[in-house]
Order: structure tokens, then C-alpha cells, then sequence
């Protein structure tokens, strides 16, 4: 059993009625597919992304100025696409991606990164760091996205990466190693 709004509810009544199903297999195709009951932006994203790396999607987050509630008018919406590692980060993803129509989500073109998760050992980029403190997961497989920003998180708290600014710009320094 599940209690949603009720106007969520007539909202789904209503597409089920116009698909010709009932609520419940309404529902049950909506879960089904990666974006089917999000805003139809986040969807539209994750399809695309869906579309392109098919299986070897790991996870869909939006990050940058959009997803801190600092963006202005000029502002891209700038979104993570992860990939896993039998995926090689191509030109190619690109071009895949920009064959499909212009996206906009509130007012912002859509700007995709194709990426990898880092690995637990792996320095870890300023992308990363940003991804961790800002970032919106709006897609994942089994919580693989969630528990790699944990651990970036932590290491942000250990103090390996720590954020600093010039002129106005924001960017991460990792601490200098002490190896002896």
C-alpha cells in the first residue's frame, strides 16, 4: 500500500485512464523505467542518457549553480551522466547526445558529462568534490551513485580535498601527500 497526494493520485487516474490501463499498471510501467514518474525534464534526461549507454548506465546527477539555487539566466544545467567502466568516455557519447533535440530544464540547456564513478582509491577530482556537496541524484542502479558520494564526503571531512576560492570562483585543492 502506498498513500500519495490525492492530487498526484487524480493525476495518475486520469494518464491511466488515457493510456487504457488501470492505476496499478499504470503505475507498475511508470516505476518501471528509469524517470517514469519524476518531472518530465529529469526524465527526459534520464531517457536520453538511458538511451545512449542503455545497461551500462550506473547514474543520472545534476550538480553545478542549478542544483545549488545559484544560477542566473545565462546558467547551463549541468548534469553527471555515469557510465560503468566497460563504457569508454568517448567524443562519441557526445555526439550521441547532441544528435537528440536541444533539452531545457526550468529555462536551462541541459549540458551533459559523461563520466565514470571514481574508484575508492583514486584521487578525487574537483568534479567529484562538487558532485558530493552539491549534487542531486536523479537516477541510480542500486545506490551505486549514493554510496560513492558518501565516501567522497568523507573524504572531503578528513580533509584530503577542501574548497577554495579566487576572484569570485570556487575550487577544490587536494592536501599534499607526506609520503616518506
Amino acid at each position: 500500500m502506498l498513500r500519495i497526494d490525492p492530487e498526484l493520485h487524480l493525476s495518475l487516474r486520469g494518464a491511466a485512464r488515457t493510456a487504457g490501463t488501470s492505476l496499478n499498471e499504470y503505475c507498475a510501467r511508470k516505476l518501471a523505467v528509469p524517470g517514469g514518474l519524476m518531472d518530465p525534464a529529469a526524465s527526459e534526461v534520464v531517457n536520453r542518457a538511458g538511451a545512449i549507454l542503455g545497461e551500462s548506465l550506473v547514474g543520472v546527477l545534476v550538480f553545478g549553480s542549478w542544483a545549488r539555487g545559484d544560477d542566473s539566466p545565462a546558467s547551463d544545467l549541468d548534469v553527471l551522466l555515469i557510465a560503468d567502466d566497460r563504457v569508454a568516455i568517448a567524443r562519441e557519447l557526445y555526439r550521441l547526445w547532441d544528435a537528440g533535440p536541444s533539452l531545457e530544464w526550468n529555462g536551462c540547456r541541459v549540458e551533459p558529462h559523461f563520466v565514470h564513478l571514481p574508484s575508492e582509491e583514486a584521487a578525487v577530482s574537483g568534479l567529484w568534490a562538487e558532485a558530493a556537496t552539491d549534487g542531486i541524484v536523479i537516477h541510480e542502479r542500486e545506490f551505486e551513485v549514493s554510496r560513492c558520494l558518501v565516501t567522497v564526503r568523507r573524504r572531503i571531512l578528513r580533509g584530503e580535498l577542501s574548497l577554495r576560492m579566487a576572484h569570485g570562483q570556487p575550487y577544490w585543492v587536494r592536501r599534499a601527500t607526506t609520503d616518506r
